[in-house]
């Protein structure tokens, strides 16, 4: 594939051994705590062009390339490479899975070294903090002080505005994508349907399902509501309207409609890819999510981050009012931000798909941050 940047080995990095264990936002302590990372493009002399991505729900650390054993390339392989709005000729581009996450990073499915079986339901309740603080500790071990800029969408989003409030010192732009400040009462709701559909599972087993195999259905009910939501409804209509799989109806529970099969077909290939208690860890992270008010920018502290903020005309899972209250909270502490609302049909799963626009803003965005950071640096 043309500027592809080919196979990519995943990367571990192990901290928090006992008895340093990392404190979390909960007062619970966990340790060891591995991610899995990648890492794309060259780091520069003065590690001055470092960008972070960080992911959605269901992503995790394989952004870009492919890996040896998959078809398919990283989760935002046309964003990164040569030439592409975070050019690996120019930038070294980092990614982690989420501490809580099933690909690599310490989860709710990797081994408790106190038990020697999977943690289940005895793995800490964890926040965005705890994952943007567990980030922390990879930058720190990969020696470099500051970010040129931290990015990501939905969940990603929150991740980038948690780096800010938590290490603002360290990020020189943020571009969060299709998010918020805090959950809505419906984001929660949508969430907790989610999870209370791999509850009722019975092969749930309250967590601990790793040696009978885990409760499918009800992931795949909660992957197959979440899906809903990052559509759109005209989307969706472009893509299926009442088109029948079949040329009459079956006049039984079946598949009738082709959006019908496309939601099993979603619900079917994540159980295969995506832990259970994962999604619960995860989805109540993001509920806890609260950086309303004065909480991400304190006051009387200087903010010297550069934001470019993006969203979406037809996201209503995560709508662009969300991302306007970012800046009015950001203009309100005079920090520079830019907003770009981009017409989009295609609901809150845009930030994956509409490239082009993507790419045109993020690539002028970055240049001129670097170019402004090697500007004060020659002086």
């Amino acid at each position: 594939m043309q500027n592809s940047l080919g196979i990519i080995e995943p990367k571990y990095f192990t901290f928090a051994e006992p008895p340093d264990k990392l404190l979390l936002e909960s007062g619970q302590k966990c340790g060891p705590i591995t991610l899995a990372y990648e890492t794309y493009g060259e780091l520069n002399s003065d590690k001055s062009n470092v960008v972070l991505i960080v992911h959605a729900l269901s992503g995790n650390a394989h952004a870009a390339g492919f890996h040896p054993e998959d078809k398919d390339p990283g989760w935002w392989d046309s964003m990164i490479g040569p030439g592409r709005a975070f050019d690996t000729k120019k930038y070294f581009v980092i990614c982690s899975n989420v501490v809580g996450g099933c690909k690599g990073s310490t989860g709710p499915s990797s081994i408790n070294p106190e038990t020697n079986k999977p943690y289940g339901l005895d793995f800490p309740i964890i926040t965005i903090g705890d994952m943007v603080n567990a980030q922390k500790y990879l930058i720190d071990h990969l020696g470099i002080e500051r970010l040129l800029c931290v990015v990501g969408g939905s969940m990603g989003g929150m991740q980038v505005l948690q780096w800010v409030a938590s290490y603002p010192y360290m990020v020189r732009c943020a571009i969060p994508i299709a998010t918020t400040l805090k959950h809505s009462p419906q984001q929660i709701a949508f969430d907790e349907v989610g999870r209370q559909a791999i509850m009722a599972d019975p092969d749930w087993r309250e967590g601990n399902y790793y040696d009978q195999g885990q409760p499918e259905k009800g992931l795949a009910v909660a992957r197959m509501i979440g899906h809903i939501t990052y559509m759109s409804d005209k989307s969706m209509e472009e893509k299926f309207s009442r088109r029948l799989k079949e040329k009459n109806f079956s006049f039984e529970f079946k598949t009738d409609f082709e959006v019908e099969g496309y939601l099993r077909y979603r619900g079917d290939t994540f159980v295969k890819r995506f832990d259970a208690n994962s999604y619960l860890y995860i989805t109540k992270a993001m509920d806890y999510f609260d950086l309303s008010g004065d909480k991400m920018l304190q006051k009387g502290k200087p903010v010297e981050t550069r934001f470019l903020v993006l969203a979406f005309q037809s996201d209503w899972l995560y709508p662009a009012y969300q991302s306007q209250e970012i800046v009015r909270q950001l203009k309100m502490r005079r920090v520079e931000a830019t907003y770009c609302e981009i017409k989009s049909t295609y609901g809150h799963d845009a930030f994956l798909l509409e490239i082009e626009e993507e790419t045109h803003l993020i690539k002028h965005f970055l240049d001129k941050t670097f170019r402004g950071y090697n500007i004060l640096r020659e002086l």
